[in-house]
């Protein structure tokens, strides 16, 4: 068995890593809040400012739940340690987090209104969170930081039996044509065990009238 070079995660369900399934929360309610305050500094709606508010607090919350999950990668996987970028991605989250809770604390009180002080943090907590978002992609995309390993042995063994299945002239079953990802996988399975040869259709015509 050949891996590549994956760092799975060690805060996972059932293989899936949570941090990743819980950052949404935050970065979306961020970003909506950073919109919502621009559109209150222009309306006397006061739903505008509440809506900030309860997008801040969702942000905010999502953000802590999201944090213990990527603190446990970040110190268990020796990979992502060695990566300054895995630093600067958790502080600038942390950071993020502290700008919310300002914010929060700036407003409590008053949701009338949206203060130009409340605005700069906003902008600054939405854009340092895109600059965070961006390093959590490259950790995952680039250092595939948290990201399951994969058996190449498996898959190389699957595209030579789909190599076979064309040369035959039969549709690729298992590239997962018409069939579940199991069935593919019995089938890759059954092929690997029968070694079915590679030469052509042509090839096995001449050969059957040449036997005759």
């Amino acid at each position: 068995m050949h891996n590549d070079d994956s760092h799975p995660s060690t805060a996972a369900i059932l293989g899936h890593p949570i941090h990743p399934m819980l950052v949404p929360i935050p970065i979306g309610a961020l970003t909506l809040a950073f919109a919502t305050d621009l559109i209150a500094q222009g309306s006397s709606d006061r739903f505008w400012p509440k809506a900030s508010q309860w997008l801040l607090t969702a942000g905010a919350a999502g953000a802590v739940a999201a944090a213990p999950f990527g603190a446990i990668d970040l110190l268990t996987i020796r990979r992502a340690r060695e990566l300054p970028s895995a630093w600067l991605h958790a502080g600038g989250n942390l950071a993020v987090l502290g700008l919310t809770v300002a914010n929060l604390a700036l407003r409590r009180g008053d949701d009338r209104r949206v203060s130009r002080v409340g605005l700069g943090l906003s902008a600054m907590g939405a854009g340092l969170l895109a600059v965070t978002g961006w390093l959590g992609g490259e950790l995952s995309y680039r250092h595939r930081i948290g990201v399951m390993e994969r058996d190449t042995d498996t898959w190389e063994s699957k595209d030579r039996m789909d190599g076979q299945i064309d040369a035959f002239g039969g549709h690729s079953a298992v590239s997962g044509e018409g069939l579940s990802p199991l069935e593919a996988e019995e089938v890759a399975r059954d092929l690997a065990a029968a070694e079915l040869p590679t030469q052509t259709p042509d090839a096995t015509a001449e050969d059957r009238s040449g036997g005759g």
